[in-house]
């Protein structure tokens, strides 16, 4: 992607005016009139100070710490998922169903931390979008309803994996007669459409809630528990694939959460946290402070948020089905925090502290750490508005973005606003430790 340089601080809290230009997927959002302007030579100090060697070494050290935790708590949120779905399995009804959906979304609280950890790692990146691509296209995993809105150009849109053993995208036919793990995998990005995702916590979104057919009106997705069940009383059809579709999906994600563990683990010779940490410190704080601003910016503000809230995009929202979405941000908004102040709360209540990005900046200038620190703070403020709205007022993200609620929207545009205001304080803080040339991910937005 194009990366784009970046405005200050005051010009970046200007630019943020944003409106609705369609309800088509992200090709629809319109582009802003005025480009960003470059970081003035006053935001940058005309020479960093020297940081200590040891003490940048056992900041990242501890970035690996915070990384190892994070994932390990993913991965056993995610066996309870598995375990919950297990148990929907053996007696599909509804307090079982609701069981499930509730381990998903438990799920989701560790797992939107670790994605601070995605910008700059390659590991992280290359290996997340098995996991978590959105938006999808439903239809090539199950019913949908008739006027339902896919991607356009997708030929997996109307695939419908389980009620068929065989599917037909373009010139390839594709055997799918068991629903295995291997076999979902294979099925990502099928026909060359990014719409096209057959696994992760999306899918198995899709498959617990079904379609939210709202649009920007109250509700969820409403599958009934009688979608998993087998003989009297089943509805939907082909439910037996139903249920090997979402056991298949379920031990993948386990199976890929395992994998990742494992390479922030400390003590294994070749894994990436033993080649994150024989590299010079320079390096580690650069991915640190490039994966904060890259999903602060180019990825939250831009892709999740910008994006769906110009085209009041329903199909554009994140946690679309179960409408989830505000946890969602905010947790992504929790994990860039975290990684700053070098702290992480688990999900057995304590909290992982050590050597920080803060630390070190504070030592080379005081204010640069304050600002940062408040625009952090600030941010997270944002994020909960949407939070409450949600869990306070019912009035959830695909409701805020509709095109007639100019009240919902601004606090939207609030959040982005936050957010972007805060990456300039990250590259501040960037160019106090000597790391030049942040440039954090824009994913081409323009601010």
């Amino acid at each position: 992607m194009t990366r784009m340089p970046l405005a200050t601080a005051s010009l970046l809290a200007l630019a943020i005016s944003l409106a609705g230009c369609g309800d088509d997927k992200k090709e629809a959002a319109a582009p802003q009139a005025t480009a960003p302007a470059a970081v003035t030579s006053e935001a940058t100090p005309a020479s960093a100070a020297k940081v200590d060697e040891a003490a940048a070494k056992a900041v990242v050290s501890h970035y690996a710490d915070l990384a190892f935790a994070v994932f390990s708590d993913a991965a056993s949120t995610g066996k309870q998922l598995q375990s919950a779905i297990d148990a929907l399995l053996a007696s599909p009804n509804e307090d079982t169903l609701k069981a499930a959906k509730q381990a998903w979304l438990a799920a989701r609280v560790p797992y939107m931390q670790t994605e601070a950890f995605r910008f700059g790692n390659a590991v992280v990146d290359d290996w997340e979008g098995q996991l978590n691509a959105w938006p999808l296209d439903e239809g090539l995993i199950d019913y949908v309803a008739k006027d339902y809105q896919h991607a356009l150009g997708n030929p997996g849109a109307s695939a419908n994996i389980v009620a068929n053993t065989t599917i037909q995208v373009g010139e390839d036919k594709v055997d799918v007669t068991e629903i295995t793990s291997e076999k979902l995998a294979e099925l990502n990005e099928l026909g060359g459409s990014e719409a096209n995702v057959a696994t992760g916590y999306h899918a198995i979104e899709f498959l617990l809630w079904g379609q939210d057919l709202n649009g920007t009106n109250p509700g969820a997705g409403a599958r009934p528990a009688t979608d998993f069940v087998v003989g009297e009383g089943a509805t939907g059809g082909n439910n037996e694939r139903r249920r090997a579709y979402i056991k298949a999906a379920a031990d993948l994600l386990v199976a890929d959460l395992d994998e990742m563990v494992g390479q922030w683990k400390a003590g294994v010779a070749d894994n990436y946290r033993a080649k994150l940490e024989a590299e010079p410190a320079e390096s580690g704080l650069r991915k640190m402070l490039f994966g904060m601003g890259s999903l602060s910016l180019g990825e939250l503000a831009g892709e999740r948020m910008k994006v769906a809230l110009e085209a009041n995009s329903t199909e554009d929202e994140h946690d679309c089905f179960s409408d989830n979405t505000h946890n969602s941000h905010f947790y992504n908004g929790k994990g860039i925090r975290n990684i700053y102040l070098g702290e992480y709360k688990k999900v057995d209540g304590t909290t992982l502290t050590g050597p920080s990005l803060s630390s070190l900046v504070a030592k080379a200038d005081a204010q640069a750490d304050s600002t940062l620190k408040a625009d952090l703070e600030a941010t997270e403020a944002k994020l909960q508005v949407l939070v409450d709205s949600a869990e306070k007022d019912n009035v959830h993200f695909d409701q805020l973005i509709a095109a007639d609620n100019a009240e919902g929207q601004q606090k939207v545009r609030d959040a982005i606003a936050a957010l972007v205001k805060q990456t300039a304080a990250i590259e501040k803080a960037s160019a106090v430790l000597g790391v030049s040339d942040l440039n954090p991910d824009t994913a081409d937005h323009q601010f």
